[in-house]
């Protein structure tokens, strides 16, 4: 598809290749966890009825009403631990792999389940989706101001005259993944500040700090991560905040200790 567009359109190939990617994205980001996970995965009823009532309750508080509770099989491939939130209207689900619901206990899986939950009322799903769109669209033109000039310095030598030609397809590739690598840190700042609102939210819903914290120190173990890793792994690795950090803040933070008031607090629906 590129290479149709460059031959019919060489001064917009760019942006035409960047919009026709967005569907693409969104199949990956919105449509793949409702429609095509579950053709791979065993998607089952939460088996704890006790702890899906205090789920959707949790759900309730948050402002998502009318989910569903799906428990995923996963230990038969992995031991890593995950939960999400996902879905609009009728698809609205809210999904845990058994592996997570094995490892931690009610307080900490629900303080878990609220960040997921965050991430949904946020909507980081759609804003993470129009962040990478931008920077697709970025990364194409960058290729498209600098790929000329590299044939024209170098087309003795590379075997092709004009970018449209099929034979540049490794220079494509090659471009492709210097300017990924270049604007990666910011993608990744992006995530990390996502998922640092999403700790916040999920500390102001449920105002116990010392879950949040001893879930984070079981997701590091299970998960294998590295609690403080430095900051070139930080900068160039990591999509969320560092660990320890993330259970520092989840010490420190209590507004509501302090009678401030909640950044996130309107979006919560709880009753006295």
């Amino acid at each position: 598809i590129p290479y149709f567009l460059l031959k019919k359109s060489p001064k917009r190939w760019w942006f035409y290749t960047s919009i026709i990617m967005v569907p693409f994205m969104a199949l990956m980001m919105l449509i793949y966890p409702i429609w095509i996970s579950p053709i791979f995965n065993d998607f089952g009823p939460m088996k704890d009825q006790v702890l899906e009532t205090k789920i959707l309750a949790l759900a309730e508080e948050c402002g998502i009403e009318g989910s569903r509770v799906f428990e995923v099989d996963k230990s038969i491939d992995t031991k890593k631990l995950n939960a999400y939130v996902t879905g609009f209207r009728d698809t609205k689900r809210i999904v845990l792999w058994d592996t997570i619901i094995e490892k931690l206990n009610e307080d900490e899986l629900l303080s878990v389940m609220a960040h997921e939950m965050g991430h949904y009322v946020l909507g980081h799903a759609i804003n993470g989706l129009m962040f990478m769109c931008l920077m697709m669209m970025l990364t194409f033109y960058a290729i498209y101001r600098t790929a000329d000039s590299f044939i024209n310095r170098y087309k003795d030598r590379i075997g092709f005259e004009r970018f449209s030609d099929i034979a540049s397809l490794p220079l494509l590739f090659l471009l492709m993944h210097l300017f990924l690598n270049i604007i990666g840190p910011i993608q990744l700042a992006f995530s990390r500040y996502q998922e640092n609102a999403a700790d916040r939210f999920g500390l102001e819903i449920r105002q116990n700090n010392y879950a949040a914290a001893s879930a984070f120190v079981k997701l590091q173990e299970e998960n294998l991560a590295i609690p403080r890793p430095g900051w070139l792994f930080k900068i160039f690795r990591s999509s969320h905040p560092i660990l320890g950090d993330r259970i520092d803040f989840c010490n420190t933070y209590r507004p509501w200790e302090k009678g401030e008031p909640l950044k996130y607090g309107k979006y919560f629906n709880i009753t006295d």
